[in-house]
């Protein structure tokens, strides 16, 4: 009996002593219940989340769908909309600029105000151009390249070439369509529209050893722009205004331009071209050109007896290395028109013309002229000028022209003048006796106002007007303004 209570006794002691062990593991019990509650909760908080992005997921879905904007759709969808609107007109922009990419373009617009003294009537002209230019890509047939040049052109007021008689056209960059509108109109014409191939020679050599370029030109051009050309007196919207100073005075004047252009200086006509550059930079070229001439030079009648010169020019480096450009060549015009209003005859001549430059800022030129031919008004023109560049007075976009010429009235002019009466009025059409030479000489500075903007006062002085010893000098006093792009 006592040893059954004493058992009894050890395992009742052994629970008390087993009570505080079971009461912490009843405390982590309920921990752990109470975190597993709160993981539950979290759990189901989850959820809710994840369906609310679920339904805004399928809300941009049905949005992103649609390409109209609406206020009501989610804002990522407007803002991801506004992105992809901008990205497509980036890539129009793109596809625009991929069109257009090659294209050059220019233009230049051109105002001249002139009042001369020693004319009779009224001796105040204001005339306008404006001139833009477009040019091709170049594009590549093999070692072949060819592009495409248009020109067209625009002005207002004749000048006055009109106000006097003289071999002299004070204002070279005076234009109007006066035998196509009416006067007080202005209208767009179509001055140039060429073709150019530049054909690497030998023919079909290794293009990156040729040093040999054969250029043809075909189309509607200025017959200017391929011959006689100067450095110093070339541009009559930046340079000299006087036509002797701008090309050859046989074949551009008021009279009787042997040029054979259209009365807009413009003819159909094909150029050939052979340019060598071995001994670059000495170069080399020979240049033929046949033009329309007469009523040819309106596309009004196949070529007969045409407008044809040659021209042979080469860049040599004189007066310690500095460049000139020297030319010679020679012509012949089978319809030039002459003196006598209506006709034509057939004139020929050959011409000379440099430019040279002369320390940093000199450019000199010269151009010499020989024709023959019945009713020539002069046969002889020559002229000798200079630009100094404002760098020596601290102006270097500014410059100074100087230059003076002289046309040798022809036998014919002085024989006839006097008596001709070509418009059948029973009146001397010029009303003097010609004789010995007309001379002429510019001055002007051209002020660069900016960088497309520049003004240029300009004087010029013509003594003995076509030959016409009694008649005083003409006094052409006038300003230039010049914009381009």
């Amino acid at each position: 009996m006592a040893g059954r209570k004493l058992a009894q006794i050890a395992v009742v002691s052994a629970s008390f002593l087993a009570l505080p062990a079971l009461a912490k593991d009843d405390a982590l019990l309920q921990r752990l219940m109470d975190r597993l509650e709160k993981v539950e909760q979290r759990n189901a908080e989850l959820e809710k989340e994840i369906k609310s992005l679920k339904d805004r997921n399928a809300e941009l879905d049905e949005a992103l769908g649609k390409e109209d904007v609406s206020e009501k759709e989610p804002e990522l969808a407007t803002r991801l909309k506004a992105v992809e609107y901008q990205a497509l007109d980036i890539q129009k922009q793109a596809k625009v600029l991929d069109s257009i990419e090659g294209f050059s373009a220019g233009a230049n617009f051109t105002t001249v105000a002139q009042r001369a003294s020693g004319i009779d009537g009224a001796g105040t002209q204001l005339n306008y151009r404006a001139d833009v230019t477009v040019t091709t890509p170049t594009i590549k047939t093999g070692d072949i390249e060819s592009k495409v040049f248009g020109h067209f052109r625009v002005g207002q007021g004749r000048g006055l070439s009109d106000k006097f008689t003289s071999f002299t056209g004070p204002n070279a960059t005076s234009f109007q369509l006066g035998s196509v509108v009416e006067p007080e109109s202005s209208a767009m014409m179509l001055a140039e529209a060429w073709y150019q191939a530049d054909i690497p020679l030998p023919f079909g050599g290794f293009k990156p050893h040729s040093r040999e370029t054969l250029t043809v030109n075909f189309g509607k051009m200025d017959p200017f722009a391929f011959f006689d050309q100067n450095a110093a007196a070339n541009d009559e919207t930046r340079q000299f205004l006087a036509s002797p100073f701008v090309h050859n005075a046989l074949l551009d004047n008021p009279l009787a331009a042997n040029i054979g252009a259209d009365g807009f200086g413009f003819s159909p006509g094909i150029r050939v071209s052979y340019f060598n550059w071995r001994a670059k930079p000495e170069t080399y070229r020979l240049s033929l050109g046949v033009f329309g001439a007469g009523r040819s030079a309106n596309f009004s009648e196949g070529f007969k007896a045409p407008f044809v010169i040659l021209q042979a020019e080469t860049s040599q480096r004189f007066f310690a290395g500095l460049q000139g450009n020297y030319r010679a060549y020679v012509w012949r015009n089978g319809q030039a028109p002459t003196f006598a209003s209506g006709e034509t005859a057939s004139h020929s001549g050959f011409g000379l013309s440099f430019d040279q430059r002369f320390g940093d800022g000199v450019t000199a030129f010269g151009r010499l002229g020989v024709g023959r031919g019945e009713r020539l008004p002069f046969d002889r023109a020559a002229s000798l000028g200079a630009e100094f560049n404002g760098s020596y007075w601290d102006r270097g976009a500014d410059a100074i022209g100087l230059a003076i010429g002289a046309n040798r009235t022809s036998a014919d002019f002085r024989a006839q003048s006097a008596t001709l009466d070509a418009n059948g009025d029973g009146l001397p059409d010029y009303g003097f006796a010609a004789t010995g030479w007309e001379q002429v000489a510019e001055a002007y500075y051209r002020y660069r106002v900016h960088e497309r903007f520049e003004l240029t006062p300009d004087f010029q002085y013509i003594r003995n007007p076509a030959g016409n010893q009694a008649a005083g000098a003409v006094k052409i006093f006038g300003v230039r303004a010049n914009l381009s792009f």
